[in-house]
Order: structure tokens, then C-alpha cells, then sequence
């Protein structure tokens, strides 16, 4: 299994209506294509809102800086089940902890899914293109981003519980947006390191585990991989940085 496909593949749902969502809470994570309802929004869209341009609050139209060295800064990620503290250091990845601190401050986040859920492996957000409420587009999980890309960092640490790195589509310098934590401390025991590590979990895995126990459904990419799409929305709905 690759983040290449996590990130990139699509998948589809098919809406079967609300009541069919609330009944969902309560299932098994399945093993084949389930029918699964897109619900209506339940959480309220939050502020800032995400827009592109040139004033100081929309987000980057083009590549961040990169992090300066030494620093680091605190993201408080609230979600619908609860928060999620990450601590982002310039040492581990610059160039994928500035592309996060820039979005996470501009608001590119919020109302974003965690488009993409593999038990004992990830789970998988930042699709703002097509990830984010009140417009989903399940077809095309794993496909969007803010239009550009940044250069690939050295990973210089193992991926462990709680490490927070950069999807990519699986070509060089194809990262962006879109980000994954992971699981467990073997979840990449054999996986090229080819993810840009930028921070580490300090507040909230619990949250995270919880995430991840979400029901599952839609359309695998292959016969040899397993429904990935979360059947419950699990919402950013808001992303605040601090600094030392």
C-alpha cells in the first residue's frame, strides 16, 4: 500500500439518504463497496473562510516559504470528535511545516474532511478542492489541493504513531496540501520513506483513534485494497497557530 493512491485515487458513494447515514453509525466496518449516503452538512461553515487572492488573510496562491530552521509552532486542529494538538518543526521538514502553518493559518482547512481512512495505517485530510463541506465530491477524494506543489524534504526520522507528513501523488516534489498521521508504530514497517515528515501529535490521539474507527465504504482502487471512505463526517472546522 503506497500514499500515492491514498492521495490520488478516486472512489465513489452513492447517496441513499439520512436515515441510511444514522444507521451507518452503528455498523461494522465492511470489507466490500457499500452504498453509503453524503449527508447533509451538520456542522455550520466556520471562519476564516478559505479564499485565494492577494490580501494577508487568503491563502498562498504559489508555493510557501519554507519553515526557518530551529522553529517550530503548535496547531490546535478541532475537529467534530474532538482536538487534535500537533507540534510542527521546521528541523523535520521545512518546506512541508511551511506549507502547513501557511494553510492552517489562512484557513484552507477548515470544513475539510478526513477524506481517507486505512485502519492500522492513516488517516488522511486536506483535499480542499474536493473534500471540503458543503460540496464533497467522494469521486474525486484524494485528487485536490491549492494548485501548487512544494519540494520534497529529507526524511530524517522514522514515521511512528502520532508522525504528521505530507501525502504526495508518488512523483518527486508532488506534495501540497494534503497531510496524513499516522496509526501505529509499525504502520510503515517496509514503506519507502518518501513522505516529508513535519510534526508530531502532542494532544489528541485519542481523537485520531477515533477517526479511524469510523465505518467504512465505497469503491476501492483494486481488488487487493479495502474501502477506505469514511461513512461519517469527520470535520475540521477550525485550525489555530501559535508560536513559542
Amino acid at each position: 500500500m503506497t500514499l500515492a493512491t491514498i492521495s490520488s485515487s478516486p472512489r465513489r458513494l452513492a447517496t441513499i439518504g439520512l436515515v441510511a447515514w444514522l444507521v451507518a453509525a452503528c455498523a461494522v466496518p465492511t470489507n466490500a463497496p457499500t452504498d453509503s449516503p453524503t449527508p447533509e452538512p451538520t456542522i455550520p461553515p466556520t471562519a476564516p473562510a478559505y479564499t485565494l487572492g492577494p490580501t494577508p488573510s487568503a491563502c498562498p496562491t504559489s508555493a510557501p516559504a519554507a519553515m526557518a530552521a530551529g522553529t517550530t509552532a503548535t496547531v490546535t486542529m478541532t475537529t467534530n470528535y474532538g482536538t487534535i494538538v500537533i507540534k510542527v518543526e521546521a528541523n523535520l521538514g521545512p518546506n512541508a511545516a511551511g506549507a502547513f502553518i501557511a494553510l492552517a493559518r489562512c484557513g484552507y482547512y477548515n470544513n475539510v474532511v478526513f477524506h481517507r481512512v486505512v485502519p492500522n495505517f492513516v488517516i488522511q485530510a486536506g483535499d480542499g478542492e474536493y473534500a471540503r463541506l458543503p460540496n464533497l465530491d467522494p469521486d474525486k477524494y484524494g485528487q485536490g489541493g491549492p494548485g501548487w506543489t512544494i519540494p520534497d524534504d529529507k526524511v530524517t526520522t522514522s514515521y511512528k504513531q502520532g508522525t504528521v507528513a505530507m501525502a504526495n501523488t508518488g512523483a518527486a516534489n508532488s506534495g501540497s496540501s494534503q497531510f496524513f498521521i499516522v496509526l501505529t508504530d509499525s504502520a510503515f514497517d517496509g514503506v519507502a520513506a518518501t513522505y516529508s515528515i513535519f510534526g508530531n501529535v502532542t494532544s489528541g490521539m485519542d481523537v485520531v483513534d477515533k477517526i479511524a474507527q469510523i465505518p467504512l465504504g465505497g469503491e476501492p482502487a483494486s481488488a487487493t485494497d479495502q474501502p477506505d471512505i469514511p461513512l461519517l463526517p469527520a470535520v475540521i472546522t477550525s485550525t489555530i497557530v501559535t508560536t513559542p
